[in-house]
């Protein structure tokens, strides 16, 4: 995979945080030049328009969160479920230090699955990625005991997503990081065998 320009590497760093913030229909191509100091002519060199441009957007948002996801998964010093566990509070801490916006993903899907297929595919594409990522430790969990015999990782995974981008769009209508504690303490609480 070739190297992102910097040109390129800034306009989409930027754009994410401003979709983040304000969302698709918000964002103006304008109010990210402005910001970036970049020239129209740049932006078009490295995007065909502005759906290009969220679908990339996504795509650096993703990378982010594999990154995460390896750094909380792979860590063999600890049991699957605090790794996976670890990974959804790396994620809090994020949300925490961009004030509680949520998740870029369950945003825009949010705001455009009914209206835009490329993008409908690709947040659920995203968040199905996500769940078989986790899907993985929770079976892990499972040979470990941690989870009952029996336990079904991937429903569990698709379950915790679930959980986890309602309590994000709630804590970003409360700007208050309650809810996605609440989530978590109420999911790993009720998954463990008694």
């Amino acid at each position: 995979m070739p190297a992102t320009s910097p040109t390129k590497q800034q306009l989409l760093e930027q754009g994410m945080a401003m979709l983040l913030k304000s969302g698709y229909h918000h964002l103006g191509l304008a109010e990210i030049l402005e910001s970036t100091g970049i020239p129209k002519g740049s932006f078009y060199h490295h995007f065909k328009n502005k759906e290009d441009f969220g679908l990339q957007a996504i795509d650096l948002y993703m990378a982010g969160v594999h990154a995460a996801l390896d750094a909380c998964l792979d860590d063999s010093s600890l049991p699957p479920l605090r790794r996976v566990r670890r990974f959804f509070e790396l994620v809090q801490d994020s949300y925490r230090s961009e004030g509680y916006l949520g998740c870029l993903l369950g945003g825009l899907g949010q705001e455009l699955s009914g209206v835009s297929d490329a993008f409908r595919a690709k947040v659920e594409q995203c968040i199905s990625t996500i769940a078989r990522r986790l899907a993985a430790s929770l079976e892990a969990a499972i040979r470990d005991g941690d989870l009952a015999p029996g336990t079904d990782p991937h429903a569990m995974a698709e379950l915790l997503v679930n959980c986890w981008e309602g309590a994000a769009l709630r804590s970003r209508l409360r700007r208050d990081p309650a809810p996605l504690g609440q989530m978590l303490d109420f999911y790993f609480r009720h998954a463990s065998p008694s």
